[in-house]
Formats: structure tokens, sequence, C-alpha cells
């Protein structure tokens, strides 16, 4: 069992506590982590893998992007076990495809390049001066460990801490040090909070499961108060990272997340172990994950002009623009003189409208279009 943070900063558990960043890269990426022990479609589906045909439709949509701005090369970045890049093989032989992970290269995956990472905001130093590349970032950025935050009971922002206790083996989040600096200016900006000193409003608690009040838990009312939330910062150096190694083509990064319209008031820090939801402990046993702040993210890359360099798409709008229509029907002619065909068109147009609906079409596009010119340009 996962116990929630209490609104005391002097409440400790026996054992030394981790800021629930470090303990999440650990629990991810370090020697015993989840992701270097466990394939992730073990786990939990995307809509890259897991959903029937889900992987055809998304690799259909990337290749479109590729080709209407002239890209010939697609980079994965959190690419599992390549399931989106086998997708890509088949819809688009042409494209030069590389993969990226903390793993080596699954065997028989046909790709040109595989590049492991140490995980977590770091990539490899071989990537970088990106030409006519679209580099992808499908569901990765969920899952760049952040700190969390929680204000006390007074109103005071704190960084959450975990450990897991000395009677019974538990975890146990506890309020750690006020949040300063940068990570505080983050907070006032994107949570809602007003300027120092301003009331901040009543602490509230809930009881039970983390994950399932994470979840449950909705969009901050209007009379209440975000009162814990991942603080996005390391995602958006980890996005201006991914921008900086291109230097023409796209940088492409598809999540769920949420806006200040939508902010939930007690954070999106979850786990997700064997296709269940389960309470977010740190001890490499299940995935990560916490919502992206696309506000944010979208409004952290600097602009020339002024203007945001980019807008968030929700996924629907995005498949609509490259795929057409995911309701289109499929002509009944089809069924007699090609029967297969037709039967392969219907459960296309099923995943379609799948990863266009619900969750799935709820999710986030954010699209870089980056050009510093070849050195042949020069």
């Amino acid at each position: 069992m996962h116990e929630r943070a209490t609104g005391s900063a002097t409440d400790r558990t026996q054992d030394t506590s981790l800021s629930w960043e470090a303990a999440w890269q650990e629990a991810l990426y370090g020697a015993g982590g989840f992701y270097r022990r466990s394939a992730p479609a073990a786990h939990f589906a995307t809509s890259a893998q897991g959903i029937p045909g889900g992987g055809r439709v998304l690799a259909e949509a990337v290749a479109a992007l590729a080709v209407r701005h002239g890209c010939d090369r697609v980079v994965d970045v959190g690419a599992g076990r390549g399931e989106l890049l086998a997708e890509l093989r088949r819809v688009s032989p042409a494209l030069h495809l590389t993969g990226v992970d903390v793993v080596g290269r699954p065997a028989g995956l046909d790709v040109e390049e595989w590049h492991v990472a140490p995980g977590g905001t770091a990539l490899p130093d071989t990537l970088r001066d990106l030409d006519a590349t679209l580099l992808l970032a499908h569901e990765w950025l969920d899952v760049v460990p952040c700190p969390v935050v929680q204000r006390d009971g007074t109103g005071v922002w704190r960084t959450v801490e975990v450990a897991r206790t000395a009677q019974g083996g538990r975890w146990r989040d506890s309020l750690g040090k006020p949040v300063e600096g940068e990570e505080l200016a983050w907070v006032r900006r994107w949570l809602g909070d007003g300027p120092e000193g301003a009331p901040a409003g009543p602490l509230l608690r809930r009881t039970g499961s983390a994950a399932v009040t994470h979840q449950r838990s909705g969009t901050a009312s209007a009379d209440e108060s975000v009162v814990r939330a991942e603080v996005g910062l390391p995602r958006e150096v980890a996005f201006a990272d991914l921008v900086r190694r291109v230097r023409s083509g796209l940088v492409v990064a598809v999540d769920y997340g949420h806006t200040a319209e939508d902010r939930p008031a007690h954070g999106t820090l979850t786990g997700f172990r064997g296709g269940r939801q389960v309470d977010p402990v740190p001890d490499g046993s299940c995935d990560l994950t916490a919502h992206v702040a696309v506000d944010a993210l979208a409004a952290s890359l600097p602009s020339p002009t002024g203007h945001p360099v980019v807008t968030p798409r929700r996924q629907r709008e995005v498949l609509r623009d490259l795929l057409g229509d995911p309701s289109a029907p499929v002509p009944h002619a089809l069924a007699r003189d090609q029967p297969r065909a037709y039967l392969d068109a219907l459960a296309r147009r099923a995943a379609a409208r799948t990863l266009s609906s619900g969750v799935l079409g709820d999710f986030w596009w954010l699209v870089v279009e980056v050009d510093r010119g070849r050195p042949d340009r020069a």
C-alpha cells in the first residue's frame, strides 16, 4: 500500500526519504529499473501497441506527417520494443528508422539504427544534428521523472518525499522542504497560485489509494485550489533538448496531459503493472507515470517573434487532418470483389475511430518545425 502525504512537514518515515523525482528516476531507469527489466506492452496499452490495429493507424499518421514536411527519417524516442517502428517499416518501407530506448535493439527488428539511452531526460550524445528528420516522443514525456509538490496545512508548497516504512514495508509520502526558485516560479505560474503571500486556500485531503485518488479527483473547481501536482520543468528541459538535436525537420511529442482549464486538483502520478492501474510505488515493480502540463510545455520553447512556437492539438484533430474522417464508410462493393480487403478496411476504420475518440482522442500532439539549415546551405 502507498499512503498519501500528511499536512505536517515534520511527519517522517523511519527510513531515509527521497524526493519523488529521485525515487521515480531510480525506480524506472536505475540498474534494476522497471524499463530495463520489463517490456511496456506487458503492462499497459498505448496507441502504438496493445490496441488492435492502433499501431498501424498511428504509423500511417506519422508517415503522412513525415511526407508532408519532407522528412525521410523517423527517430522514435522511448521506442520500447520497437512496435511502432515495425509498423512504420510496413507502412513506409523507404523511411530511415531509428529507435532509442534504455534497452538494446530487439532481436529481429528491421531498423537502420538503434541507440541505447541512459534513461530519464538523458539521451545518447550520438543523436544530434539530425536533418530531414521527424523526431518522435510518443508517450515518453509522461515517464520523465519530475518533482511532486503539495501544499501543507498552511498553504505552503512543499516537495513530496517518499520512503518505505520500517514496519510492514509500506511506502509512505511525507512533506519535505518548501519549494523554492524555478520550481516555485513554475508552480505560481501554472497551478493558479497568486503572488507571494497570497492565501493558498485549504489543503484538501483524500483517503485510500493514491493512484485511484489521483485519477478520480478531477479538475480543481472554482472553490478549490490545486493542492498536489507534478512540476513540469524536467519535461520542458527534455523537450527543448529534442528540438536542439534536430537541424531540419520536426519534433513531435504525443502524450496525455492537462492545461489550466482542466488541471487535476490532486496530481496524476500513478502506476501500471500487468495491465492494471496500481499504487505508484518506486520499487521498480511498476511503471510510474504522470500527465504532462501541456500548456506549460508549449510555452517553454523560446520564440524569437513572441508568438507561440507550437500550438497543442488533440489527437482526434491531427488524425483527421492526416488520415481523413475515421468514420467514413467502407464501400460495400469491396465485400463482394475483395472480401479480405473489405475486412481489413473495417478493422482499420475501427482502430482509427478508437484512436480518435475517448481518452485516446484527447491525447495532445505538439509539432515543432525546425529549420536551422544544412551545412551545404550555409
